[in-house]
């Protein structure tokens, strides 16, 4: 499967920047694209400046809002990102119309942190803006979760956060939720935790979106997971999670048919997949799910029919009501990896929760705005007999 993708704000562009790094990886390890075009959109141009791998020319580094914000961003304010991205959308579309193998894009994949301005505020717009263009392709957001530091510290981030959500989930085909504090290591310092978290998010789609454009025969899987199986599985609210478990690259020639060996094999699997779900981007009840999709990547002799059954029927003890699509791809040496998608999510606790505090901040803000008009008009009031020196 092939991918535009589309960072919008500081967060989102620092995680495209990590799928560019791994459309260089999936061409000089494994000879294919698997992102037709990357692309940062941010109203601050140090954000822009910082990005490594995202082509460094105007094209790709989109720099919008400028006569507004002077390159410095929005504030946190996600309405003044929504009305920026509104003014430069055709900018931004013209400019991802430009990636030479645009043609062959399978679906749009747009990214941004929830709790910022530019990011917040933008990723709807142009989630609309794109889907009225391109009525034929999927586009999916990728929404990144505040950690809770954020929440705790600035009331804004709650309410920027829940907006962001219920304008995405209204125009896009789905909506992929990753919380941040889920990949948070507790020795580590800010930025490496940052990088190391942007990495695991970008990890689970390498092979998903590999297995499908895989050209050598000895590694297409016999039952192979393509673009159509993707984009017939991810609607609605959607969580993805990556497992795996070590498996060594040589091995000695067995002369029987040992048991122990074949339940070996088939316990590597289910590990795998016990950490894919136990790492899912956003906790949820995998039963809330209306479909799925796992697709398990390891050496052709670690995978057998048996360890597939045994992780479906795993998928199906934990989403008994959903659509479950599977594949195999024979690629991976030295690990079986599983990579699982769970999607159409009829409940997400984390969503109603926010939506629930925006709620109650609402009126809390109006309030507040009342008060401080209130005092700013009797303040005027004592000056009314001042004379004014302009």
């Amino acid at each position: 499967m092939k991918l535009v993708v589309v960072g919008l704000g500081q967060c989102g562009g620092r995680i495209a920047d990590e799928f560019a790094r791994m459309n260089s990886r999936a061409k000089s390890h494994r000879g294919m694209d698997i992102i037709t075009g990357v692309f940062a959109v941010n109203t601050d141009a140090a954000d822009l400046s910082g990005l490594t791998s995202i082509g460094n020319d105007h094209r790709h580094r989109i720099l919008i809002g400028g006569r507004k914000t002077g390159g410095h961003g929005v504030g946190k304010i996600n309405e003044v990102g929504a009305e920026i991205a509104r003014e430069d959308a055709d900018k931004i579309i013209d400019a991802i119309r430009t990636a030479k193998k645009f043609f062959e894009t399978d679906a749009f994949l747009l990214i941004a942190g929830t709790a910022g301005g530019t990011g917040s505020g933008a990723i709807s717009v142009i989630t609309q803006h794109l889907k009225e263009r391109y009525i034929d392709k999927p586009i999916w957001d990728l929404l990144v979760l505040p950690f809770e530091h954020e929440e705790s510290t600035e009331e804004r981030t709650v309410f920027n956060v829940a907006t962001c959500l219920k304008s995405c989930y209204s125009v896009a085909d789905a909506v992929f939720l990753v919380d941040n504090q889920r990949y948070v290591r507790k020795d580590s310092s800010i930025q490496s935790n940052i990088t190391k978290i942007n990495e695991m998010i970008a990890e689970p789609f390498y092979n998903l979106l590999c297995a499908g454009e895989e050209k050598k025969s000895k590694y297409i899987g016999a039952k192979l997971l393509d673009a159509g199986d993707i984009i017939q599985t991810v609607v609605g609210w959607t969580v993805i999670g990556y497992g795996k478990t070590n498996a060594p690259v040589f091995k000695l020639p067995s002369l029987s048919n040992d048991f122990r060996k074949k339940g070996t094999e088939i316990q590597k699997g289910i590990h795998a997949m016990d950490e894919a779900i136990s790492e899912l981007s956003l906790k949820c009840n995998p039963a809330d799910s209306r479909r799925a999709l796992y697709l398990v990547s390891g050496p052709a002799k670690e995978m057998n029919m048996d360890m597939v059954k045994e992780i479906g029927d795993y998928m199906r003890d934990i989403a008994p009501e959903a659509i479950i699509r599977n594949g195999d791809y024979p690629r991976e040496k030295g690990s079986v990896d599983v990579t699982v998608l769970l999607s159409e999510l009829a409940d997400v606790d984390k969503v109603r929760d926010y939506y629930i505090r925006s709620s109650d901040l609402i009126p809390e803000f109006k309030k507040r705005q009342e008060n401080t008009e209130g005092k700013l008009k009797a303040l005027d009031d004592f000056s009314k007999d001042i004379p004014s020196l302009l």
